[in-house]
């Protein structure tokens, strides 16, 4: 290999369509724990003895909220009874950020990388996160951003009065390695962010690519333009995982 040789890191990408969230996030649990049990393990050695892996996961979940470990869990605003009649779950995890909801019609993305292979800055690749849905929007003509303060892609982001959040982002990194991830409302029910303060958020509307266009919109069109806008920032060869 000559110097001038770059190696285009691999990211196997999966689809898993509509899953429950526990066992969405078991799998990022076991995909998580390889690359850090290997890293551990290639330090000790002082040489790499196993590669890590890098994976990107879309889905959707049933009705679900979740709470993150530095939530605040009087933003949820169901009892147990009424969480049930909602036909939802509510899970505590691990990732950062407070609660959100997640749900048919939401694109879910779970990222599982090794950031050794790209860069070290776990703010830098929360602003590649939100790059990737910002640059999405802007296939369909929406102007999106970041609101200062909080994670996120939000609209009219320049407009306190106006600025509502079209997608949550929370994750988890140790040593490096990422899991959770992004969810991107596209054509979800929006009353069941009714039942939550939203990212701990009281005081901003939550929107979704439906109600910006006025119209329904094709799922599978999305995460097209998501998979290449994601392999275009982070430059990575995204394979399909059999």
């Amino acid at each position: 290999m000559t110097t001038t040789d770059t190696i285009i890191p691999k990211v196997h990408f999966t689809d898993l369509g509509l899953i429950d969230y526990q066992q969405a996030w078991d799998y990022q649990e076991e995909l998580f724990k390889f690359n850090v049990d290997a890293k551990i393990e290639n330090r000790k050695a002082e040489q790499t003895v196993t590669e890590t892996t890098n994976h990107l996961l879309f889905c959707e979940h049933p009705h679900v909220y979740t709470l993150g470990k530095s939530g605040d869990e009087t933003h949820l605003l169901l009892s147990e009874a009424l969480l049930k009649q909602k036909g939802a779950t509510y899970y505590k995890i691990n990732r950062g950020g407070d609660i959100t909801y997640h749900g048919p019609g939401q694109i879910v993305g779970y990222p599982i990388l090794d950031l050794d292979y790209f860069f070290t800055d776990i703010h830098k690749y929360l602003r590649y996160l939100e790059e990737i849905i910002i640059l999405t929007l802007a296939d369909y003509g929406i102007k999106a951003g970041r609101y200062e303060g909080y994670t996120g892609v939000w609209l009219d982001a320049d407009d306190p009065l106006k600025a509502r959040k079209i997608c949550a982002m929370g994750v988890r990194c140790s040593r490096w390695v990422t899991m959770h991830g992004f969810a991107f409302n596209i054509n979800p029910d929006l009353e069941y962010f009714n039942n939550i303060v939203p990212c701990g958020i009281s005081d901003k509307q939550v929107t979704s690519l439906e109600k910006e266009l006025n119209r329904k919109v094709d799922v599978e069109e999305v995460k097209e333009k998501l998979k290449k806008h994601f392999t275009q920032l982070f430059e990575v060869d995204l394979v399909l995982s059999k």
